[in-house]
Formats: structure tokens, C-alpha cells, sequence
């Protein structure tokens, strides 16, 4: 799906368009967000120094890197970072970025290897980022002084997350909220089971808004919306809540609720959250006909039926069934572009074919994200349009306005270096 024709006629129209200062001051509160948000470039770099380079980004599981020179590659807009697991076992991420003259160095997304070779002049680099070889360089160079740029690095509870600035938010309070309830899940004995990526013609912002909000969950997801309490208005949830809250305590699970997305209450940390909602009668989990389709994670015991959300700073959600994980990812490639990451997390000693099928694993939120492809294309096409104007969040869309409000916060802070 190519981009609207509009994109460029809608940015051009605005002779003498205000400041950024004066549009996100601008903003008309409990309502989406000013075309320009979404379209002008000048916004765009904006966000890639205030928001793209400052916030951590979900970059797998540590059972990616299971043995030494194990490695992935992780892309982020216009930024690329190689995370490796060492010699000495421990994991690091560098920039992607060759110190001869710039070309990327490992153009593979993951494998295991001894050395990383730049395939442009041959310098080499080991897995702690060393250069150990870079040949014809002239009397007196010092290959000391030229190893691969390392990119901030940190772990929550087995979750890997890569930061493109030196400097980025703390993780300790996701660290220390969010290990009761990623506990009863045993998050760190996880493994990747499957892996999709999903490329969509639209701006970053309205990936995230979309996954953010199920006003639209009972019109354009059928097969969501059969099993997830959360399509119905709120008022509407509490009977089949408390019947999954009856069921928690006898299946291992505990009610936890946190709530410390508002970064603006903790100031130099990540956002994050946690909550467990109900599915409807007669779904264990997200799958086809609500059926498990893998084993119990953790150390629980039966299905409560419910499934829970965690959110991790501004690109990073996950859904936590009872016997699967499903994380979520969305980043920009650039201010017109953007990537959906999906990863499929079950227990470590689960073996594929005996103890969950991939394709049932995985089909619910390949054939939602399917959907939401086309629902965001729609809406992109839309909000190019030269009769675009926003219009007020539904009481169903608070989480969705709260991230508009931390979009709008982050702007309006002044001009940081880059790390």
C-alpha cells in the first residue's frame, strides 16, 4: 500500500503555519491530535530527538542470546543496534555503525558468529565491540580507540530493550513494580516461539494510538472481540470480572493493578503498567476456539480466564494469557512509515509440534494485526485528507488520550542533546 498522494499537498498547504510551540500549545484538550502531528517532517525530527532516541524499545528476549556469539539486529528509524551475547557471557548492544566510515557492519538480522566483519573495507570487530583487524592503516593507529559505539542496553525480568541515547530513562521502577506479576508468568524461563514483522504505511503515532484503544474492537476484530471483555464498555465489564477475579487465587494467579504511565509523576523513568481482564465465558485464552494452545506458564496451576496487559514506555505492550505471551513492538522506519514487531513467548521447555502448533499459536493476533493494518491505512489515508479535523476521544480511548497528552509533554520540553 503506497503512501497518500495528499501527504506532501497536505504539508505544503500551511503558508505561515505556527510554531510547534504554539501548536502543542494549541492542542484542544480530550481530542485527537492536529494533522500536522502526523504529516510535517520538522514534527518528525522533533520526535526523533525528544521521543525515538529517548525511550527504550522492547528488542526481544534474553533466549534469543542463548549462547556466546549469538546475536540480533534491531532497527529503530534511521538507527540500527547489533545485541550480542560476549565470550564472557554477558549480553551488549552497539551501534550498527562502522568507525572507518560509516557503513553498517552486520547486514544479517540474527545468527552467531566470532566477529562481526564491515563488508565494505573488512574492518573486524569481536563480540565485545573490539576492533582486532583493520588492514593498510598507517603507522601509529590505534585500534583501541576505534571499537563499535555501545547503545544502552538493560533487562526487565528477561525482557531485553535497547535506547539509542546515553542517557536514557530508568528502568529500576519497571524493575521493581512489574517483578510480582511477571513472576506468575516466569517471564525470565520465556522463549521466542515465533517472530512476525509487519510493515505499515503510516505514521508511528497512529499504530500505537490504534492498538491503544477497542472502540473500534466490536466493528473491526470479530475474532477479538468474540472472546475480550475489553470491547464492551466499561460500565459492562465488572459481572464477568469478578468472575475471573473468584477464579485467581485457586489457579495461582494474584489481582494486581499498577499504574505509573504518567511519567510526569516520575519523572526520569520509563512508563509502564500492569492490569488483568476478563475474556468471555467458555475462552481460557486467545486462540481460535479459546482452547489452550500451549502449556501453563509459570507455576499456574488451571485458567482463571482472563488475560493480562503490561505496557513498557512508549513502543513496547504486552498481552499475557495464561499459556502464551504476546509482545508487541511498534516503531518508525520514517515519519511516513512504521513497523509492527510481534513476538510469541511460551514456556522454555515447550517443545513445537507437541506442545503448541505455531500456526494456532499465533493466529489470533496475526489475523487482528491483519485487520489493523488496513483499519490504520484507512485512517492515515484520512488523516491526510485536506477535510481531516480532530475530533473528541470516547470514553472507551482514555488510554489512547493519555498517550497523546505524554506525546504533547515530551514536544514541549526543551531541546536535549542527543547522548
Amino acid at each position: 500500500v503506497s503512501n497518500p498522494p495528499s501527504v506532501e499537498a497536505a504539508v505544503s498547504q500551511e503558508q505561515n503555519k505556527p510554531s510547534i510551540e504554539a501548536l502543542v500549545a494549541a492542542q484542544k484538550p480530550g481530542h485527537a491530535l492536529h494533522q500536522r502531528f502526523y504529516i510535517d517532517p520538522e514534527i518528525y525530527e522533533l520526535e526523533l530527538e525528544k521521543i525515538i532516541s529517548r525511550n527504550w524499545v522492547l528488542a526481544g528476549h534474553v533466549s534469543e542470546m542463548a549462547e556466546p556469539g549469538d546475536f540480533k539486529v534491531l532497527e529503530v528509524a534511521r538507527e540500527s543496534a547489533i545485541i550480542v551475547r560476549g565470550e564472557d557471557g554477558s549480553i551488549r548492544a552497539f551501534a550498527n555503525v562502522c568507525r572507518h566510515r560509516g557503513s553498517l557492519v552486520c547486514l544479517e538480522k540474527s545468527g552467531n558468529t566470532r566477529k562481526f566483519v564491515c563488508p565494505y573495507h573488512g574492518w573486524t570487530y569481536d563480540t565485545d565491540g573490539a576492533l582486532i583487524a583493520a588492514r593498510s592503516m598507517p603507522d601509529g593507529f590505534d585500534r583501541s580507540g576505534y571499537s563499535l559505539r555501545p547503545v544502552s542496553y538493560g533487562e526487565v525480568h528477561g525482557l531485553m530493550f535497547i535506547c539509542f541515547c546515553d542517557d536514557p530513562p530508568s528502568l529500576e521502577g519497571a524493575i521493581r513494580d512489574l517483578q510480582e506479576p511477571m513472576a506468575l508468568f516466569d517471564f525470565p524461563n520465556l522463549k521466542v516461539a515465533a517472530n512476525k514483522s509487519y510493515d505499515i504505511p503510516a505514521n508511528w503515532k497512529l499504530l500505537i494510538e490504534n492498538y491503544q484503544e477497542c472502540y473500534h474492537c466490536a466493528t473491526a476484530h470479530p475474532e477479538y472481540a468474540r472472546m475480550h471483555t475489553l470491547m464492551l464498555d466499561p460500565g459492562k465489564r465488572p459481572r464477568v470480572q469478578q468472575q475471573m477475579l473468584a477464579k485467581m487465587e485457586a489457579c495461582g494467579l494474584k489481582e494486581i493493578f499498577i499504574d505509573h504511565l504518567d511519567t510526569k509523576a516520575r519523572p526520569g523513568e520509563i512508563g509502564y503498567g500492569y492490569s488483568r481482564t476478563a475474556l468471555f465465558d467458555g475462552y481460557l485464552t486467545g486462540s481460535r476456539d479459546g482452547k489452550p494452545v500451549a502449556p501453563l506458564l509459570g507455576k499456574l496451576t488451571d485458567y482463571d480466564g482472563g488475560a493480562s496487559d503490561f505496557s513498557f514506555g512508549a513502543f513496547s505492550f504486552l498481552l499475557a494469557y495464561s499459556d502464551h505471551v504476546v509482545c508487541y513492538v511498534f516503531t518508525p522506519v520514517d515519519h511516513l512509515n512504521s513497523r509492527c514487531e510481534i513476538y510469541w513467548l511460551v514456556r522454555n521447555d515447550a517443545e513445537a509440534g507437541s506442545d503448541y502448533d505455531i500456526d494456532e499459536l499465533t493466529w489470533l493476533w496475526d489475523v487482528t494485526t491483519q485487520a489493523d493494518k488496513t483499519i490504520i491505512v484507512n485512517n492515515w489515508k484520512g488523516v491526510c485528507s485536506r477535510y481531516y479535523t480532530p475530533g473528541p476521544f470516547s470514553e472507551m480511548e482514555r488510554a489512547e488520550r493519555i498517550y497523546v497528552e505524554w506525546i504533547l509533554q515530551e514536544l514541549a520540553k526543551p531541546q536535549a542533546g542527543t547522548g
